[in-house]
C-alpha cells in the first residue's frame, strides 16, 4: 500500500510540533504520528484522498506546502497567532532507506538523513540524535536516533506506576530485578524483565546518551553497584528514591567506599523526583518521571522547595519527614 512520509521542515512564530516531526499517511487515510494539533492533519489527509495516494507516490517526488501564511489560514488550521508551518511530503520508496533507518535505531545508533527535494533520493549518515532539522531549497536533514530507556532497579507497586507513565511517553522500559518473590508476580505489556543482579545488566546494556537509571529497592546490595555503573556510563539521568537523610547516606557510602568521585556524584538525583508533596506511589512515580523528562529534554529546574517548608506547608511533622522512605 503506498504511503506518503510527512515531516515539520521548519516553522515560523508559534507552533504545535517542533521541526523534525512526523507523520505517515497510507491510501485509506491511516496515520501515525502528528505535524500540528489536528486541523493540518485533516486538510492533508482530504487532499491526499482527493489526489490519491498512489497518484502522489508515482513521481516519487517530495513536495513542500506550507500553513499559516495569512492570518485567515492560521486560524482555520488553528495555528496560533503568527505561526506557520512547512511540511515535506515524501513518498515512500525502497529508496527512503526507512528500513535501514529502522535498523540504526534499533541498534541505538543515531542518524543523520539527507533527502534532496528534487529526486527523492536520501542519504544516511553518523549524526547526532538531538541535531536540529533544517531545510533550504535543495534539501531536508533531519536526524532520528534510538527511542529513550528507562531501566528501573526493583519491581514494585511504585515501579509499575512509573513503568506505566514511562511507556506513555515513548519510553522502552526494562524493569531489573534479581529476587524471584518479588518479580514472580511482576509484569506489564511492553516492559522487559530482567532478573539479573542490576549491576550486570546495566554493564551489559551500556546506557547511552537516551537512557536513564533509576534505583527502587532501597537495598544496597541491589542499588549501589548498579548505581556506581551508571555514573560512570553516558546515561543522561541516574537516580534512587529514599529519604534525604537515607540519600545522604547513600553519597557518603559510594564516596567512602568506593572512591567515587564528586563529579560522578553531582550527577545522582536523590531522592529522585520533584518535591511535589508526593504521598501514594502513583504520585511519586509522576514526579521521578517530571523529572526524567525534564532532564531529558534539557529544561532546567529551579531549585526546588526547601523539604522542611515543605512539609510544614503540608502540616507533616520532621520526624515524619526522616521516615519516609520515598521523597522526602
Amino acid at each position: 500500500m503506498p504511503v506518503v512520509l510527512v515531516t515539520v521542515a521548519r516553522t515560523w512564530g508559534s507552533s504545535p510540533r517542533p521541526p523534525g516531526s512526523l507523520m505517515a499517511i497510507n491510501g485509506r487515510g491511516e496515520t501515525v504520528g502528528s505535524v500540528s494539533g489536528g486541523c493540518i492533519e485533516d486538510d492533508l489527509i482530504h487532499r491526499i484522498r482527493e489526489g490519491g495516494v498512489q497518484a502522489a507516490c508515482a513521481s516519487s517526488t517530495p513536495v513542500v506546502l506550507r500553513y499559516g501564511i495569512s492570518a485567515d489560514e492560521a486560524h482555520r488550521f488553528g495555528l496560533p497567532c503568527g505561526g506557520t508551518v512547512e511540511l515535506v511530503l515524501e513518498p515512500v520508496a525502497p529508496h527512503s532507506r526507512l528500513d535501514e533507518l529502522l535498523q540504526a535505531c534499533l541498534q541505538r545508533r543515531s542518524t543523520e538523513r539527507v533527502l534532496d527535494l528534487a529526486t527523492g533520493h536520501v542519504e544516511l549518515r553518523p549524526g547526532q540524535r538531538d541535531g536540529v532539522p533544517h531545510v533550504d531549497d535543495h534539501q531536508l536533514v533531519t536526524y532520528l536516533g534510538p527511542q529513550a530507556r528507562l531501566i528501573v532497579i526493583g519491581a514494585g507497586d511504585l515501579s509499575r506506576y512509573l513503568c506505566e507513565m514511562a511507556l506513555s511517553v515513548g519510553f522502552e522500559v526494562i524493569v531489573c530485578d534479581p529476587r524471584e518473590e518479588q518479580r514472580a508476580s511482576w509484569s506489564m505489556p511492553g516492559v522487559a524483565v530482567s532478573h539479573e543482579m542490576p549491576d550486570d545488566l546495566v554493564q551489559r546494556l551500556r546506557p547511552d546518551a537516551r537512557t536513564a537509571v533509576v534505583a527502587l529497592t532501597h537495598d544496597p546490595k541491589l542499588d549501589d553497584l548498579a548505581l556506581i555503573d551508571a555514573l560512570q556510563s553516558d546515561a543522561f539521568y541516574v537516580g534512587a528514591i529514599g529519604s534525604r537523610r537515607n540519600s545522604q547516606h547513600r553519597r557518603e557510602r559510594l564516596r567512602t567506599h568506593f572512591d567515587i568521585p564528586e563529579a560522578d556524584l553531582q550527577r545522582l538525583h536523590g531522592p529522585a523526583g520533584l518535591y511535589i508533596g508526593s504521598k501514594t506511589p502513583a504520585e511519586i512515580a509522576l514526579s521521578i518521571l517530571a523529572e526524567i523528562v525534564a532532564v531529558k529534554n534539557g529544561v532546567g529546574i529551579e531549585a526546588p522547595v526547601p523539604v522542611e517548608l515543605g512539609k510544614s506547608q503540608l502540616g507533616t511533622p520532621s520526624s515524619a519527614a526522616e521516615a519516609s522512605c520515598g521523597l522526602p
